[in-house]
């Protein structure tokens, strides 16, 4: 399972501080806390209803987790203002947790209906109902393409447009019927492995949150902080998302910063596929700092 892949590549008898860059429900943190009783936990997460299910769910650790709202491309802030030189792991687990996609309201999801929001922040001004709403097509399509290479960016964008002249589009599962009709798929259609509105649905999510550039952000952080020995492990559920990873590490292996810990992607086996559906794009690179950042 890849969770025990996590525990395994961040572990290690000397560890002091493990960074959790989206800490979620916080069950990545637990079991980094159970494996070594002296590690500290520092877990961002940009969602405050993750974080205060986080601080339930690791509230038998007191004293050894500090949490934090905020988005992980703002790392170097949050671990200035934790007085935090160095760390010993860093963990980016880029997927939405299970409650985010269950909660109808928070519009990620296109089989439980609520408002096209998809803000993990709802502090955060726009939503994927104004992107919707006032993108042009063509922008709409360029949107749909480099967030998530979705083939039938345009015939969807143009289909949008024409359906926003009769009025606003707010509904989730109405914007995934909108799709699913556009590229001429039924949702409930089995010829897919997946459902047609998912990379529509992904390109919206990443756009709202700003998620590429933030991981951007975190990655070129992440050498000022990583002691020598120290990992950092990312998992990504996207082909741009793990083409980015792939990119930066191999770039810091060849100046000699990182050595890859797995030169090709741990994914998740069959039967963690079956049990979660979800994990079967998952990827899980590990990197480990081979000497000090100046």
């Amino acid at each position: 399972m890849l969770a025990e892949a996590v525990i395994e590549y961040l572990s290690g008898p000397h560890r002091q501080v493990i960074v959790d860059c989206t800490v979620g429900l916080g069950g990545h943190s637990k079991l980094l806390l159970e494996d070594m009783p002296n590690v500290r936990v520092i877990g961002l997460d940009r969602d405050p209803a993750n974080l205060a299910l986080a601080a339930d769910s690791l509230s038998s650790f007191s004293g050894r987790v500090q949490l934090s709202h905020s988005d992980f491309g703002k790392l170097e802030t949050v671990l200035a203002e934790l007085g935090v030189d160095r760390v010993d792991g860093i963990l980016a687990d880029l997927g939405l947790s299970s409650n985010q996609l269950a909660d109808g309201r928070r519009g990620f999801s296109f089989e439980a209906d609520g408002p096209l929001d998809m803000r993990m922040d709802p502090g955060q001004r726009t939503t994927a109902a104004d992107l919707v709403n006032s993108l042009s097509s063509g922008e709409l399509a360029n949107l749909l393409y480099m967030q998530s290479q979705e083939s039938h960016s345009r015939i969807i964008s143009k289909r949008i447009c024409e359906a926003r002249r009769r009025g606003r589009l707010d509904s989730s599962v109405e914007l995934a019927r909108l799709v699913a009709s556009a590229v001429g798929q039924r949702p409930s259609s089995h010829r897919r492995r997946i459902h047609p509105a998912t990379r529509t649905f992904m390109a919206l999510r990443m756009a709202v949150n700003a998620e590429l550039g933030s991981l951007h952000a975190l990655l070129s952080h992440v050498p000022k902080f990583l002691r020598p020995g120290g990992r950092i492990a990312v998992i990504s559920f996207h082909s741009m998302e793990d083409r980015i990873v792939k990119k930066d590490f191999r770039g810091r292996s060849i100046e000699g910063l990182y050595r890859l810990v797995n030169k090709k992607p741990i994914m998740a086996d069959r039967d963690e596929r079956r049990l979660n559906p979800r994990s079967r794009s998952a990827k899980l690179r590990v990197a480990e700092m081979q000497v000090s950042y100046l």
